[in-house]
This record gives C-alpha cells, structure tokens and sequence, in this order.
C-alpha cells in the first residue's frame, strides 16, 4: 500500500498537527484537512492542501486518515459518532490517531474498526512542537510492526523513530510511561530553577552545569530556557498535560499503583490551570515559584483559585475545578474525564476544602510565604 499515490486525511491542524502534517505534504502525498477552526489550516491550504468542511468529508476518499485532536472526549467523536471516521471511511483505510488518550477507548475503536473493516491504530508521539517542526517526533504505536508496514513510509515523513508495542491501546499506555516520566521532570526542573535563583546564582550557569551531568533531562535542556527568558508560549498546552497526567493517574489508580511524582506534577498543574495558566507552555510551571507580581505579569490570577476552590462541591468530578473557563463545550476536567464519585479527591489525592495546602503542603493563609516564593495575600 506504501505508495506517493495513497490519499491522506489530517484532522486536527493545531500546534503539533499542522506542522506534521505540513511534513507529509512536502513528502509528495496528497492531502485533505480539516480543523474545527478553519484559520489553524490557512498555512496549509495556502500550500496545497485541500479543505473539508467535515470530518466525514475529509475522510470519504482517503486512503490514511490522521487524527491530532484535544481530549478523549474529542477522538471518541471524531471516531464513533454517527458521521465519524468508522461510519464515513472507505473500506480498508487507515485510521490514524497521533492524540494522546485513553488505553480503553484507542481498544475500543480499534476493535470496531476491524469489525467495519477498517484499521485503527493508536499512535500518540512525543517530541513536542519543536520535534513536529523539525519532523523527528517518536512515534508510539498500539500496532505490531507488520501491522504497519502499509503506512510505515508515511509516518516516516514526520518521525525519526517508531516504537511498535504490539496491541491496541499499548501506544496510549507507553505515552503515558512518558509523560509520567516527564511529570517529575517537570517538578524537577522548577524547583532546581528556584533553589539556584534563591541562593543567588546565576540560574543559567547552573542550569548549563545540570546539564552536564546526571540531572540533566529533556525539561532542563529544553523548557528551562524558555522559563528563565519568561518565555510562556505554548509548546504544549498545560491544560493538555493535565489531560495526560489525569488519564495516567486513572490507569494507574486502576492498577492500585502509586504514583507519587505524577500526583506532585498534577496538584502543580491543576493549580496553574486553576489560575489561568491553562493555555500556557508546559514550562509555566516556573511561575509558580514566582512572587506575585511576576506571575500577574505573566496573566496568572491567584485569586481564580480561592474562588474556584470554594465551590468544591459543585463539580461532579469532586476536584472543584471550574471547566467552563477557556476551555469551551468539549473540555474535560483535568482528572481525565472520568467521573469519581462523592468520595474522590483528585489533584494528587488531595481534597480542596478549606484546609487545602498546595506547593508542598503550606497552607496559604494571610500574608503568607509558601517554598516555592510565592506571596499569597489570601
């Protein structure tokens, strides 16, 4: 099947869909796209690209069909609803998805796509926008190797490595290993940042130092940088990191396995989101440690999270998170978009009552100090 000649689908032409799938245009292959918001594919049908007013539309005529979208919520639709991916593609396509989601559902859609004689498989990657620039993602996949021959020279236009780990949904939990690693990474970084720039060294000199030797880490090499130039921009989305370390903590709570370093980077996160830092690059994490005004500098409000946190107990979820804010009708709450009863705490396993403590476990109280430099003034 491998051929110049397949026809491809992209939906979903964000941050790290529309550059990946500039890669495969510049390979020779024909291709269609579609985005909930047109202007995010300009780029690309400017290039060539044909536009699509529809997912089914996009996908009638395709041979591959690659999906990039938000959250579970947002595959489940593109894939199971009455005019989605398995309803509209043609026998014996392709069906793609770079998201990463949840293990169960990539299973779920793999098994009726076989029934409906299709081939679904979960491929989630890792690199971040710079490797979907750059086009050398790894690409994750819940495929065998022999499964993806057809389509392997295409992936090979966005990627420089492919991992096979040889069954539906074993892609989304392999991702997941990642991002849990890339979690304490996180933290790692942020409180390193911290510790050098409160014991008054030059935090580049000891970042470049870290990196020599064994606590180096991707966060160092590439996030802290943009963190000590105050550089919040997108790379990957807060509330989308949020996402995968909800859905990790889920499998994980499934599996009676504790996570602690990815419950740390969760409660960290959660509040960041909680105060406006949603839309922010991953490395935003930083302002956390901030005193206040650097942090209203940057867009962040502290008293989003009083405000939200005194209406616990009207999200069903349990966490008190507000997921109306920013996020539209298809946002998912940060715990991964499972629903958890009267008696779940989430962000870390921690309840947001009154006697809440975020950033180590300092209660924010009046004109209070917590580790991470923040002034909180109630």
């Amino acid at each position: 099947m491998a051929s110049k000649n397949l026809k491809i689908a992209f939906i979903g032409t964000g941050i790290m869909g529309a550059p990946i799938a500039g890669h495969i245009m510049d390979a020779g292959y024909e291709l269609t796209v579609y985005n909930r918001t047109k202007e995010k594919a300009a780029d690309l049908i400017e290039r060539g690209a044909a536009w699509a007013d529809s997912v089914a539309e996009a996908a009638k005529d395709a041979d591959v069909v690659f999906t990039m979208v938000g959250f579970p919520t947002d595959v489940e639709e593109v894939y199971l609803a009455g005019e989605g991916l398995l309803a509209s593609a043609k026998d014996g396509a392709y069906l793609i998805d770079l998201t990463t989601s949840a293990p169960e559902l990539a299973r779920d859609i793999a098994g009726a796509a076989e029934v409906c004689g299709k081939h679904a498989f979960d491929c989630p990657v890792t690199g971040g926008e710079s490797g979907a620039i750059a086009g050398t993602l790894t690409a994750i996949l819940g495929a065998t190797e022999r499964d993806i021959e057809p389509v392997r020279e295409v992936l090979e236009t966005f990627t420089s490595k492919i991992c096979c780990f040889g069954g539906a949904g074993k892609g989304q939990a392999a991702k997941l290993s990642n991002q849990v690693a890339l979690a304490s990474a996180m933290v790692g970084m942020a409180d390193a940042l911290s510790f050098a720039q409160q014991n008054d060294l030059d935090v580049e000199q000891v970042r470049e130092m870290i990196c020599s030797g064994t606590g180096n880490s991707g966060a160092m090499q590439q996030l802290a940088p943009k963190a000590i130039d105050g550089d919040y921009k997108p790379g990957f989305l807060v509330e989308h990191f949020l996402k995968d370390l909800g859905l990790a903590l889920t499998v994980a709570e499934e599996k009676e396995l504790a996570l602690p370093g990815a419950d740390t980077a969760f409660t960290l996160y959660d509040m960041l989101d909680a105060i406006g830092g949603g839309r922010m690059g991953t490395q935003a994490i930083t302002l956390l440690y901030q005193e206040e005004a650097e942090a209203v500098a940057a867009g962040l409000d502290w008293s989003l999270y009083a405000a939200q946190h005194e209406n616990d107990d009207e999200c069903d979820c349990g966490c008190g998170h507000d997921h109306g804010h920013d996020h539209g009708e298809d946002h998912e709450c940060c715990c991964g978009g499972h629903g958890h009863g009267e008696d779940h705490e989430c962000c870390g396993g921690h309840g947001h009552g009154e006697s809440h403590e975020c950033c180590g476990g300092h209660g924010h109280g009046e004109g209070h100090e917590c580790h991470c430099g923040h002034h909180h003034e109630g």
